[in-house]
């Protein structure tokens, strides 16, 4: 089967390898669609600190069913989408539901090969039926459950004053689940595009450019009260650190974007406000599901999201000029 492997930083080459076999109790998807997101694009850069070369990058994975156990659930050529999150289900996290911070979790194309590949077998219990959602739809959910997960996480209401610090398709994400739970959300991002999308296209109050005013007309849009909710989707320690003074006295800073960093704020001030800080990371089985449903009503604008496309045997040549900010990229997804 081809495949496309990450050999080194900067460096993705088109290969074979054989068919996986599957074992008892997996499922034999024939991967037809790869987004391709930040990990991704950090592991090309050289810059993520879990993953090991070479590596078949890829987790934003949908398919059909070629092979499994029980047929009676996944029907042969059913259209399905991979939870990558794959988690041992017996430590503490395990047990407590909190599959999504497994203490021995593997993500695929971090830990373990991922989807950049014709084929890949997985356990069942990761693969999650997406009938009624088209394949590009399918490579989707991913990345969507994520800032679905971050939105809970807050336990958002109607009213609620939002700020999503970081547009990209997480930021994208979270800012579509928290209007869906009726905040009044604020976007700040570098990228006046990606900013003004979230505005036009996603339902969000403001759209903000990050500039060296920005941080008055934060203070103006919140009435100067600070936001209920702040999240980071980021990347970037110093954003992190600039969040923690627009968070509302009483309020939540969400963290999803995650740093190799030593983050910094004044306790002081924290214990001041009361204020709330959480972690988000991946999601669960729930998120997916909800996630689904959403896609299935309408209420995700998915084909707006989805701005690039290219067939795998592409994708060495295309990956660097989607990196770039000028090429507009919200979600790219390959094509096998």
């Amino acid at each position: 089967m081809e495949v496309v492997v990450c050999a080194e930083p900067g460096v993705l080459v088109r290969g074979a390898r054989a068919r996986p076999s599957r074992e008892p109790g997996q499922v034999l998807v024939r991967i037809r669609r790869v987004g391709m997101c930040g990990t991704d694009y950090h592991i090309f850069r050289g810059t993520q600190p879990y993953v090991d070369y070479p590596r078949v990058i890829g987790h934003e994975l949908a398919g059909e069913v070629v092979e499994a156990d029980d047929e009676g659930r996944f029907a042969i050529g059913t259209t399905v989408c991979i939870m990558p999150y794959i988690s041992c289900g017996t430590c503490a996290a395990c047990r407590k539901g909190k599959t999504n911070c497994c203490m021995r979790i593997e993500v695929l194309g971090v830990h373990r090969d991922g989807g950049l590949a014709e084929y890949l077998a997985v356990d069942a219990r990761f693969v999650i039926d997406a009938q009624g959602l088209s394949l590009d739809q399918a490579a989707m959910v991913e990345f969507l459950s994520i800032g679905r997960h971050a939105a809970e996480r807050a336990g958002l209401s109607a009213g609620q004053k939002v700020l999503v610090s970081g547009a990209g398709p997480i930021g994208m994400a979270v800012t579509l689940f928290a209007v869906r739970a009726g905040a009044e959300v604020t976007v700040i991002d570098g990228n006046a595009a990606r900013a003004t999308f979230c505005a036009q296209t996603l339902g969000a109050r403001a759209a903000l450019v990050l500039d060296d005013g920005v941080g008055d007309r934060l203070r103006e849009t919140s009435g100067g009260d600070g936001f209920d909710t702040v999240f980071d989707a980021t990347g970037s320690a110093a954003a992190i650190e600039a969040g923690f003074e627009h968070v509302a006295h009483g309020g939540n800073y969400v963290l999803v974007s995650v740093v190799p960093d030593t983050i910094r704020f004044s306790d002081p001030e924290f214990h001041r406000r009361e204020m709330s800080l959480l972690g988000s990371r991946n999601a669960t089985l729930a998120d997916f599901a909800a996630v689904i449903e959403a896609i299935r009503a309408g209420e995700v604008p998915t084909t707006a999201m989805h701005t690039h496309s290219a067939p795998l045997s592409e994708l060495p040549g295309r990956m660097a000029e989607w990196m770039t900010p000028g090429a507009g990229v919200i979600k790219a997804i390959v094509e096998i």
